[in-house]
């Protein structure tokens, strides 16, 4: 779990640590992300508060979402900071 900053959302640091994951190859593309459940755990946070994590990260075209499978690192995020790139 992560100690959370009292003025920002939960959710919003939640989706920092999942967006600085996919941007240090902790989770590269085409691989799964956690799942709510997966969220919810690791996190403490609620069921409603992991989904909203999820579905910005999708928003922002970090990951996208097979139906029945889950969400996944898109080929290559949008807005994501790639080494080299000036």
């Amino acid at each position: 779990m992560i100690e959370f900053v009292p003025d920002i959302p939960r959710w919003r640091q939640v989706a920092e640590v999942v967006r600085c994951r996919i941007a240090d190859g902790t989770y590269p593309p085409r691989t799964r992300v956690p799942s709510v459940v997966q969220l919810t755990s690791e996190f403490g946070v609620a069921n409603a508060t992991a989904h909203k994590v999820l579905r910005a990260l999708r928003e922002e075209g970090l990951t996208y979402t097979e139906p029945g499978l889950g969400s996944f690192v898109a080929e290559r995020p949008h807005g994501a900071d790639v080494e080299g790139d000036a």
